[in-house]
């Protein structure tokens, strides 16, 4: 549908308000405390008689999400928008992973996985109802407004929890990674809705671990600088798997990992882990560090080799099944630390956390 010939209370696309990492929840001010959703971000349209879902990128997402849009349609009032998140809900939590399979080119696939795997849309914030523009409004009277228009709402759409006390929202922040969810949101409660503006404060769960580097892509394409170093831990059968990547670096460290890994270049690929993967082409194996894959937008995801003698500490949030779910951020170098010694077994598990107990986690103030 184009969006444009559709009648709205607000005319898309329209930039989400976003969210400026912090490392704590802040303990002056008035603020709305709620989990983090992992899934895609989206804005719901409802017209008089159809409905849009638009992406983070303002992108369309109806044709990926028949089921969603149905519900949507079907559930929220005429006259409104609505900003939130789509998701994936599992036994086990939130399932990142089936989410992105939903992404597929091909309508019959679709369609397939709209059965296999139905979407859920979860409501945290409103920016029009009942034909009105409320992007004006403070955030505590959008949310009343929000409580009030999903109401009625059942399932696959929901209401996101939310609560005045810090310390329930610190609760928040430990309990809720065991259903999948990847932190919490602070909204200052007389905060208008912000297009675009990190005009909210995210805090995520950061954890350590040493990991191998066993290889780098290019940065951007030249042979001057590194782009990102290919980390690995070993599984308990003592196979190095590819976990992820570390990126974050200045561009005098980019060039200077040049110099710094150069050494290890030489006959890397002699009784390397990953040699396979090196010498086969990219589709073959679905597990290869630079895999090409529908996500990667044809970008080049060549690396090269490194011999398996570097250790670096990185930060990371969450794995997503035995991978990092986000880049990696680079923290030191651990010449301490041998290669062997970079397991799974040191990473952090979190206590599972039934997913339906967070949609009765409480409201306002509780």
């Amino acid at each position: 549908m184009n969006a444009g010939a559709q009648a709205f209370p607000l005319t898309p696309p329209i930039e989400p308000m976003l969210a400026t990492l912090a490392e704590s929840l802040p303990t002056d001010g008035a603020f709305l405390f709620e989990p983090k959703w992992d899934g895609f971000r989206a804005i719901v349209y409802r017209g008089a008689s159809d409905l849009y879902i638009q992406s983070r990128d303002l992108k369309p997402l109806d044709r990926y999400f028949p089921e969603l849009h149905e519900a949507l349609l079907d559930q929220l009032p005429e006259g409104c928008v609505v900003d939130g998140e789509i998701v994936i809900t599992t036994s086990q939590g939130l399932d990142f992973a089936a989410l992105q399979m939903r992404l597929h080119p091909a309508a019959s696939r679709v369609a397939k996985l709209a059965k296999e795997t139905p979407a859920s849309f979860v409501a945290f914030d409103v920016l029009a109802a009942n034909g009105r523009d409320l992007m004006a409004s403070p955030q505590r009277e959008r949310r009343a407004v929000l409580e009030r228009l999903m109401a009625d709402v059942g399932s696959p759409l929901y209401l996101t929890p939310v609560t005045l006390d810090r310390e329930t929202a610190v609760r928040w922040l430990d309990q809720f990674e065991g259903a999948g969810l990847d932190g919490v949101i602070a909204k200052p409660s007389d905060g208008a809705y912000l297009p675009g503006k990190r005009a909210m404060i995210k805090v995520k769960h950061v954890r350590t671990a040493d990991s191998v580097v066993a290889g780098f892509r290019w940065y951007k394409g030249g042979k001057d600088a590194v782009g990102s170093l290919l980390l690995g831990l070993y599984d308990e059968g003592g196979v190095l798997q590819h976990v992820g990547v570390t990126s974050a670096f200045t561009m005098v460290m980019r060039r200077q990992l040049v110099k710094e890994l150069a050494p290890l270049r030489n006959n890397a690929l002699e009784g390397h882990p990953w040699r396979a993967w090196a010498e086969v082409d990219a589709s073959v194996l679905s597990r290869m560090p630079g895999g090409q894959s529908r996500w990667s937008a044809g970008k080049d995801l060549s690396w090269e080799p490194l011999r398996v003698e570097r250790v670096c500490e990185v930060k990371y949030d969450h794995m997503q099944g035995d991978r990092f779910r986000h880049a990696a951020v680079f923290l030191r170098w651990r010449p301490d630390k041998l290669p062997s010694v970079c397991r799974y077994d040191q990473l952090v598990v979190s206590s599972p956390y039934v997913l339906w107990k967070i949609f009765s986690a409480g409201s306002r103030g509780s």
